[in-house]
């Protein structure tokens, strides 16, 4: 029986994909450990950046051709060569580990928003003590590069973030910068809505959405769906553009700039260490509440277990690269 390039039978290739896709998907929707990192681990990282920027408007056009008969075979030609198939069948595996994490995460971030945080903490910062094994300072670009990446996090992270509140525009614009960090090892695209203070909301957002189309199903009218989903869409909307516009921008500067772009974006991961605190104050006042020993050692606690899941996820890259 013949076997594709990743050792499988081709029976099983695409459930092999869609399965890799589960694993960036539960990865990305939590702070911390980036939805690329496993796509390293997994061996599938220089296929999805392959097959994303084989994406232009000039297949795009002709993908569409589809529906004409006579440019059909094109049509086909034009999907084969951005790897259509895989980007399918990976994206169902991510959109499936999201909604279903996320919704977990929404019950938690309601039920026990300190140490969902603390583990958020303990994720973000085994990732920086890991990432920066392999970040050099040793120039002033990078040492430059660095300062700059730790100030607009933890400026960011302080809160200075909400002010664009949740308008369309700061929505879409979050959606473009989380699709980003998607697809690099590293940065994760929920840390970066954790700091743009769009990470609950996003959360919520999503499952209400899910939850209003299960009662269109059920027989509710199809309004309740418009409002958690126009802000669904615009989310998505501006992750396409972000995926065509700065994860080209990002790739261009890791190809020239490797060095000084590495630090910066280790260095907004140290900064983000802010956000988990400052979100679980914010959740503290809100309830009325205020920290106490059992509620720092429920965070502390918590950290430990985001940062013991960070470096089993470390050792297990190194024994695949190996």
């Amino acid at each position: 029986m013949s076997r594709n390039s990743d050792g499988a039978t081709p029976r099983f290739s695409w459930l092999l994909i869609y399965l890799k896709g589960v694993c960036m998907g539960a990865a990305d929707a939590v702070p911390g450990v980036s939805g690329g990192t496993i796509a390293l681990i997994t061996g599938i990282y220089e296929r999805l950046i392959s097959a994303v920027t084989a994406i232009t408007p000039g297949r795009i056009k002709r993908a569409l051709g589809v529906v004409v008969p006579g440019r059909r075979a094109d049509a086909v030609a034009a999907m084969r060569e951005v790897d259509i198939g895989f980007l399918l069948a990976l994206g169902a595996g991510i959109a499936t580990a999201i909604v279903t994490v996320m919704r977990v995460l929404h019950i938690a971030l309601n039920e026990a928003p300190v140490p969902t945080y603390g583990f958020f903490f303990g994720l973000i910062a085994a990732s920086a003590v890991v990432l920066y094994a392999q970040v050099s300072l040793d120039g002033p670009r990078q040492i430059a590069a660095a300062v700059a990446g730790f100030v607009i996090a933890f400026v960011a992270s302080g809160g200075g973030a909400g002010v664009a509140g949740h308008s369309l525009p700061a929505i879409a614009f979050a959606g473009g910068i989380a699709v980003s960090a998607m697809i690099l090892p590293g940065v994760s695209g929920s840390l970066l809505l954790l700091i743009l203070g769009q990470y609950r909301y996003m959360t919520a957002t999503l499952n209400a959405f899910v939850d209003s189309l299960v009662d269109v199903v059920g027989g509710a009218p199809l309004s309740v769906v418009i409002e958690p989903g126009t802000v669904v869409i615009t989310f998505m909307l501006g992750a396409v553009v972000g995926l065509f516009s700065i994860a080209h921008v990002v790739r261009w500067a890791l190809e020239h700039h490797r060095r000084a772009t590495l630090a910066f974006l280790v260095s907004l991961i140290v900064g983000a260490l802010r956000a988990p605190v400052v979100k679980s104050t914010e959740e503290l006042v809100d309830a009325g509440l205020s920290w106490t020993t059992e509620l720092y050692a429920a965070f502390a606690v918590a950290a430990v277990v985001g940062a013991a899941v960070v470096l089993l996820v470390d050792r297990y890259t190194g024994i695949i690269e190996s």
